[in-house]
């Protein structure tokens, strides 16, 4: 569950606190105030990218942080990230550093964001099938079916070197041949550019550092009042002083000490000076083996390290094209092998998938028939079993769509093309319901799931929410009235201009001032002693415990 979030200098918004409930919480304001910022900043904090561009106008960095209680309740978790106007960002774990791999695969487990535009996703057919591969608990295998996919392709690329025409092999051969050599008669060395960056520095300033450290060592060590002669002249009077007064003599006992370390700061003096080889020609040595691998970097790099790993994999690619011809007879073995595990991985894939297809639409049409689609049919349409090659992929050897009747009377068609936006919504909705109904304790975010929607399926829309409230969770930006007063938590988004500048503040609302931005959001500006009543009465009855429409029995 998201304790609370705090958000600094984030596009329009100064600063803002929010400390959300269990529950069903819902982000209502005008158009333009901010609401979506605030998602977004969650995105943020769970390893989105991020870019100067979102930093507060005149600001130095944004800083964005949540507390969670994390599902398996080890206790409060701090997710912090900061971005700085130069595009920079940090992100920290409970105080330490870490990546936004590391954000990434932990949102998994706290957060699920259904963002604007999502239900769009439900258009391709592509998407389907993780759907329902989620829903049945098929995920591991799918994953492993993607995988032998993966395998079996890497042999085919295999293969095809391996039947090269022996004009494109020698072509080949030569092109690598010709760029490792220039890698390995360079014999480049991690990090010998920035060695011989750091060597050229030194060089160019030879006499100058020869006369620094001179200098230096005739101060400390050469001169009639050199550092160390004068020091001696200090030791004898402190013995004085300590003999009178005792506390001094601690001071005494570094003597030896400091002594050891000025003589070896002047030996480092004198050597240092003698040690630089001021020569023109090492400088020119360095020029050239600097601009060397400057070359190379243009052609190989941008890096170093990569114009090294280029070499490692020319190298590579130059042992598997001379060892081709022997391996083909191997590669083909190994192919017919990996084309039967993927066909026998595919296959039992594809059965579970058509077996629990039923059970999927089913439960599909149910929570349908809750958010008013009462009469939606549902069904999971595949490609035919006994398919050719064609069709694999490394979802396997199924193609599958999901087809909809929103009304009776009406066939099943695609859902991409009989869906109005406020039916997709609502589908969407039911599948978000499904996809997490198996992981308890997260949070689910939803940005306008409104959309299209209205008047009485604005109402079940809501209820639906709030049952997900039940068990997980749930904040939700609406524009929709029916859906705020269904909400136990409400937090209003409003934009001002203080100053100048523009100014998002976010406020949690009480039973009062609820009603009035519910009112709001009936009544636009124009807010009567009707309106607010109105408001109230949708507040009271949408908190009373209701019913949810009952699905009519097909004949």
């Amino acid at each position: 569950m998201l304790r609370a979030l705090r958000i600094r200098n984030l596009a329009v918004i100064e600063a803002a606190e929010l400390a959300f409930a269990p529950g069903f919480n819902v982000l209502t304001g005008e158009t333009g105030a901010g609401k979506s910022i605030l998602i977004e900043a969650v995105g943020l904090l769970l390893g989105a990218r991020a870019s100067g561009d979102m930093v507060r106008t005149g600001e130095a960095e944004a800083v964005i942080e949540a507390e969670f209680d994390p599902p398996a309740g080890t206790g409060p978790l701090v997710l912090r990230r900061e971005i700085t106007a130069q595009g920079r960002s940090r992100s920290f774990i409970d105080g330490e550093v870490a990546t936004a791999a590391a954000l990434r695969d932990l949102s998994h487990q706290l957060v699920e964001i259904h963002g604007q535009h999502e239900h769009q996703l439900l258009l391709n057919p592509v998407t389907h099938l993780p759907m329902l591969d989620s829903h049945a608990g098929l995920a591991a295998e799918a994953e492993a079916v993607a995988e032998a996919w993966a395998a079996l392709r890497a042999l085919e690329t295999e293969i095809e070197r391996a039947r090269m025409d022996e004009r494109e092999k020698a072509a080949r051969l030569d092109l690598i041949a010709f760029q490792l050599g220039e890698i390995e008669r360079a014999r480049p060395q991690p990090g010998e550019d920035e060695e011989l960056a750091a060597t050229r520095r030194v060089l160019a300033r030879a006499d100058q550092l020869q006369r620094l450290s001179q200098h230096a060592y005739a101060a400390l060590y050469e001169s009639d009042h050199s550092a160390l002669a004068s020091l001696g002249t200090v030791w004898k009077r402190l013995e004085e002083l300590s003999s009178i007064d005792p506390r001094s003599a601690p001071y005494l006992e570094m003597r030896d000490a400091v002594r050891g370390q000025l003589d070896d700061l002047a030996l480092f003096l004198r050597d240092y000076g003698l040690g630089i080889d001021a020569s023109p020609e090492r400088l020119q040595q360095v020029e050239d083996r600097l601009a060397l691998l400057e070359r190379l970097k243009k052609k190989y790099g941008p890096t170093l390290a990569d114009v090294i790993a280029r070499g490692a994999q020319l190298a590579d690619e130059r042992r598997r094209i001379e060892t081709a011809g022997a391996r083909a007879a191997e590669f083909e073995a190994e192919h017919h092998a990996a084309r039967e595990r993927f066909r026998t991985q595919a296959a039992a894939l594809s059965t579970a998938r058509r077996a629990a297809a039923p059970a999927f639409t089913s439960r599909l049409e149910t929570l349908l028939a809750r958010l008013a689609m009462t009469d939606a049919r549902v069904e999971v349409r595949f490609n035919a079993s006994d398919t050719p090659d064609t069709p694999w992929s490394e979802r396997g050897i199924d193609e599958a769509e999901f087809y909809v009747s929103p009304n009776i009377g009406e066939d099943l068609r695609p859902l991409a093309r009989v869906l109005s936006g406020g039916e997709l919504s609502r589908v969407m909705l039911a599948l978000k319901t499904i996809a997490v109904s198996d992981r308890p304790g997260r949070t689910l975010i939803f940005d306008e799931v409104d959309a299209g929607i209205g008047g009485r399926v604005a109402g079940v829309v809501g209820e639906q929410l709030r049952m997900l409230g039940s068990r997980f969770q749930v904040l939700c930006v609406t524009h929709l009235p029916q859906i705020a007063a269904c909400a136990a938590t409400q937090f209003h988004i409003d934009k001002t201009v203080r100053g100048a500048r523009t100014v998002t503040t976010v406020t949690p609302l009480d039973e009062a001032t609820r009603v009035s931005e519910i009112a709001r959001m009936i009544g636009g500006y124009a807010i009567t002693d009707e309106v607010t009543a109105g408001a109230r009465e949708l507040l009271r009855a949408s908190q009373a415990v209701g019913g949810t429409p009952q699905r009519r029995k097909r004949k």
